[in-house]
C-alpha cells in the first residue's frame, strides 16, 4: 500500500508542476547568445514557470536560465524580444496578450541601487 501512494503522490505532484509551467513561442529576427549558445534568426519555444526557471528550444538547441518574471500594469499588444547591442544576450521578453515581462540578468552584470 505504501509503495502506491508514494507513487500516487509523486505522480500528483509532477502534475501540479507541469500545470504551473506556461509556455509561448517567440520570434528572435538576429543570431543571439544564450547562456554560451548561440540561436539563428527563427522561432524559439519558451517554457517558464512561477519560479523563473526559463527553457529556451530551437531544435536541438536548449538553454536553460533564470529570469525575473514581472507583471505590469496592461498586456502588451504583440511579444518583443529586447536583446544586448553589445553581448548579443537576450535582456527581457516582453509577452504579447499578456502583462509579464521576463527579465534575464545579464552575466556579469553588476547591480546598482539609486
Amino acid at each position: 500500500m505504501k509503495p502506491l501512494l508514494s507513487i500516487t503522490l509523486f505522480g500528483l505532484a509532477t502534475a501540479l508542476q507541469l500545470a504551473a509551467a506556461e509556455s509561448h513561442t517567440v520570434t528572435i529576427y538576429q543570431a543571439t547568445q544564450i547562456n554560451g549558445k548561440t540561436f539563428k534568426p527563427g522561432d524559439v519555444k519558451l517554457e517558464w514557470n512561477d519560479g523563473g526557471r526559463v527553457i529556451l528550444k530551437q531544435g536541438r538547441n536548449v538553454a536553460e536560465l533564470k529570469a525575473k518574471v514581472e507583471d505590469g500594469p496592461e498586456k502588451f499588444p504583440r511579444t518583443t524580444v529586447g536583446i544586448d547591442g553589445e553581448t548579443k544576450s537576450i535582456k527581457e521578453i516582453r509577452l504579447g496578450g499578456t502583462s509579464k515581462t521576463l527579465v534575464f540578468a545579464s552575466a556579469g552584470a553588476e547591480e546598482t541601487s539609486n
